[in-house]
């Protein structure tokens, strides 16, 4: 088993899910008969994907529209303790990332994420019954636990179905409904303020209502969305196997259920990791503005109504700048870092004009407000892109959990700094977003520098010969017999495997 260049016998344990469906697969697969599958795929799983993401970005975000709905009047909430139930969310999400990451690797994908959003959308339905801070304080807490498995979950279901240069646009797509659901929370806010009940308030009105449409969809994940194209519902059995040869050119196969020691040490060796897990946390510090903006956009004067409605137009703003972002990035070959450092400019002018515009140019601060949003493309391009750079299933999830954590501690950190002595103009925190926003393009480009200049040490390399692999399969008729199993469904990393090459 150990010698070199010879057919090699290995576990199935070691090899890719897919090895299974991949071995005796002989022949290219036909490139109409691969975009058929691809829109197949995207017919059953895209939708779903991006629903899920409309709703949980305008779950998680309840809190700042309920701001302006009355909730911090209705539980006594102090200013820092109102920071606190932002920060608490992210803590919760921090403590939560890695254990919901192994359970992702063990367990169905598609059936863990139903799990959690059923917890989740009782826990916002609990918001509506809270009556103080520690009241909220916990069920907030469930909330940021229960959305640690969502984006992990959706990186690795991307990475299953999606080619490398396919991922780039479909994350970039389910990104953007973060868009989607600050237009339609400030929508649903703007009803819920003309909804007048006695003993139950506008605010709880909203919660019970993102609540029930949550729980709908928590029931419709489970029977509707796959745990992996091997096991794809709305796939034939001719169809998973070339639903998985499809993405063999990504060097990374589906998935192994078995967690690996050796990749897990890799991935915490991995001098990309953290420098994504760097842009991570700097690029998120002014997340914090999702929960503020409300508050921002009323100490200029507006009433509820007009907040609610002014609200949609970051919603606008993301949409369009994801939209464009992603799809430039995809049609430029190796433009992510360039594209993404771009997007981060418009926000810096965004954060100046906040600034240095006198307080009476009420439209030159909303304006400024709002171009701070168009930074968020660069988030959505470092995760696509950290998917296509890492291969091995167990080392993937450890990255995603690096990555994310990284997210986690910079959404923690920054609701922190909105302090009551820093209003109205809040010169502080516009401070400290500008230099995480500074601060993010140059490790973009520090990223494309290293993995291009990997590449080309690859590139140099003096050829090796092809080791072939092999699995025990067992006939329809009960003989068990050897089958030759393409490299890329070995489940080896980037590093292990000195054929893959870095998109950049």
């Amino acid at each position: 088993m150990d010698e070199k260049h010879h057919g090699v016998s290995v576990s199935t344990k070691e090899v890719d899910t897919a090895a299974q469906l991949a071995a005796g697969f002989s022949g290219n697969l036909d490139p109409e008969e691969a975009l058929r599958i691809r829109k197949k795929i995207d017919r059953h799983i895209l939708p779903m994907m991006c629903l899920l993401y409309w709703v949980q970005f305008m779950d998680k975000t309840t809190l700042g529209n309920s701001a302006v709905l009355g909730i911090e009047a209705a539980t006594g909430l102090t200013v820092n303790q109102y920071n606190w139930l932002g920060t608490v969310f992210y803590l919760s999400y921090l403590l939560f990332e890695y254990p919901q990451n192994l359970a992702l690797q063990r367990l169905p994908v598609g059936k863990w994420m139903s799990a959690n959003i059923f917890v989740w959308a009782i826990a916002l339905s609990c918001h509506a019954a809270c009556k103080n801070f520690t009241g909220l304080f916990i069920v907030r807490f469930i909330l940021g636990m229960c959305e640690g498995s969502i984006t992990a979950g959706f990186l690795i279901v991307s990475a299953m179905f999606y080619t490398r240069k396919e991922q780039t646009l479909r994350v970039g797509y389910w990104f953007l409904m973060n868009g989607v659901a600050q237009i339609f929370s400030g929508l649903l806010a703007f009803g819920a303020l003309h909804i007048h009940t006695s003993g139950f308030e506008p605010w709880q009105w909203f919660m019970i209502i993102t609540g029930i449409i949550t729980l709908i969809l928590a029931i419709s994940y489970w029977f509707l969305f796959p745990d992996s194209p091997t096991t794809a519902w709305f796939l034939t059995p001719d169809e998973r196997v070339k639903a998985v040869q499809r993405i063999k050119e990504n060097q990374s196969g589906v998935e192994n259920k078995h967690f690996k020691k050796g990749q897990f040490i890799e991935a915490i060796c991995d001098p990309k990791t953290w420098l994504f897990a760097t842009f991570s946390a700097f690029d998120n510090v002014p997340n914090s503005l999702t929960n503020q903006q409300s508050l921002l956009v009323a100490s200029l004067g507006f009433t509820d109504l007009q907040t609610t409605l002014f609200t949609m137009i970051p919603g606008v703003v993301e949409i369009l700048t994801i939209y464009t972002g992603v799809n430039l990035a995809a049609r430029f070959r190796n433009g992510r870092a360039y594209v993404g450092a771009i997007y981060f400019v418009p926000a810096l002018i965004g954060i100046a004009l906040v600034n240095l515009l006198p307080w009476s140019d009420t439209a030159g601060l909303l304006v400024g407000q709002f171009m701070t949003i168009i930074s968020g493309t660069g988030f959505v391009l470092a995760l696509s892109w950290l998917g296509n750079v890492t291969a091995g299933h167990t080392k993937r999830v450890v990255t995603n959990a690096i990555v994310l954590s990284a997210y986690c501690i910079g959404n923690a950190t920054g609701p922190l700094m909105w302090k009551a002595q820093y209003k109205p103009r809040n010169h502080v925190p516009w401070a400290v977003i500008a230099a995480c926003y500074s601060v993010c393009p140059i490790i973009l480009l520090v990223v494309r520098v290293l993995l291009d200049r990997e590449n080309r040490r690859r590139e140099s390399e003096p050829s090796d010969e092809i080791e072939e692999y092999y699995i025990e399969k067992v006939t329809e008729g009960g003989k068990r017999i050897k089958v030759k199993v393409d490299k890329e469904f070995m489940d080896l990393t980037d590093r292990q495997n000195r054929d893959f090459r870095y998109v950049l």
